[in-house]
């Protein structure tokens, strides 16, 4: 059970709630507060699983009266009790659980040449990029560089989708592509069009696989650069995978080896 006291807000125009508003409408707010806002039971357990510090909890009264949530919030530094129309008006769930943490912004670690990664190029859907982040948890991919362009990695959405992925993975986004050339590992592609077929190719290990923009792929000058492009074969007749289903199955088939 809890020992944290918590503190009583009852005021829409509260300073936490007003950043809270912020954090939970827009996607890149965490970039300019240096704090992030994650919501939902499941979320704050991954980030306590993991050893995670937790600035902040924020816990509706409903909440608060069922002790396992009163215990996961008492993890945090602080607490703050609210009202549940005051936290359904910072909730970006449908049914809100009542409970979420302020997180500093983890600062962005250094590239690691030699580890298995996953290289977003311009994945612009949040959903897709959470869980091709949630991909690369399960099957070993510990490091995920993102590009331009490629949706925010701590936004909201993509927070949601990738179900505590985020805690687990050494993230790095808003790189160029030159960065990439500091890789000591193979870039690997996915392409519907062209390459060698996924389950016959002999597959680098560890590498680096390369994910496209939704419409149009992999830039041109990064594919130039890749090692290998490889096809997922696709007997039933689709034209193309979607590009987290994609990911999915060139990450389950780079661990399965």
């Amino acid at each position: 059970m809890s020992t944290v006291e918590p503190t009583r807000i009852s005021s829409r125009d509260n300073p936490l709630l007003m950043r809270l508003r912020r954090l939970a409408q827009d996607g890149g707010a965490y970039r300019r507060v240096g704090q992030v806002w994650i919501e939902g039971e499941h979320l704050c357990a991954a980030l306590r699983t993991r050893g995670g510090p937790a600035l902040q909890a924020v816990v509706s009264e409903a909440a608060w009266e069922q002790p396992g949530l009163r215990e996961l919030a008492g993890w945090a530094e602080r607490v703050a009790l609210l009202p549940p129309a005051l936290f359904a008006g910072i909730s970006g769930l449908e049914s809100p659980t009542g409970i979420g943490y302020v997180i500093e912004l983890p600062p962005p670690p250094a590239l690691d040449p030699h580890a298995a990664s996953v290289v977003l190029d311009r994945v612009q859907d949040a959903g897709n990029v959470g869980s091709i982040l949630r991909s690369a948890a399960a099957f070993g991919a510990g490091q995920v560089l993102a590009l331009k362009g490629t949706a925010a990695l701590w936004s909201p959405k993509v927070l949601r989708a990738g179900m505590g992925a985020h805690f687990g993975l050494r993230l790095i986004e808003g790189l160029e592509e030159a960065a990439l050339t500091a890789l000591q590992v193979k870039l690997v592609a996915t392409s519907s069009h062209g390459g060698a077929e996924l389950p016959r190719a002999e597959l680098p290990r560890p590498c680096a696989w390369v994910l496209g923009h939704e419409g149009q792929g992999v830039s041109a000058t990064l594919l130039a650069s890749c090692a290998l492009q490889l096809r997922i074969p696709q007997p039933g007749g689709e034209e193309s995978l979607n590009v987290a289903a994609a990911a999915a199955v060139c990450l389950y088939e780079s661990a399965r080896r």
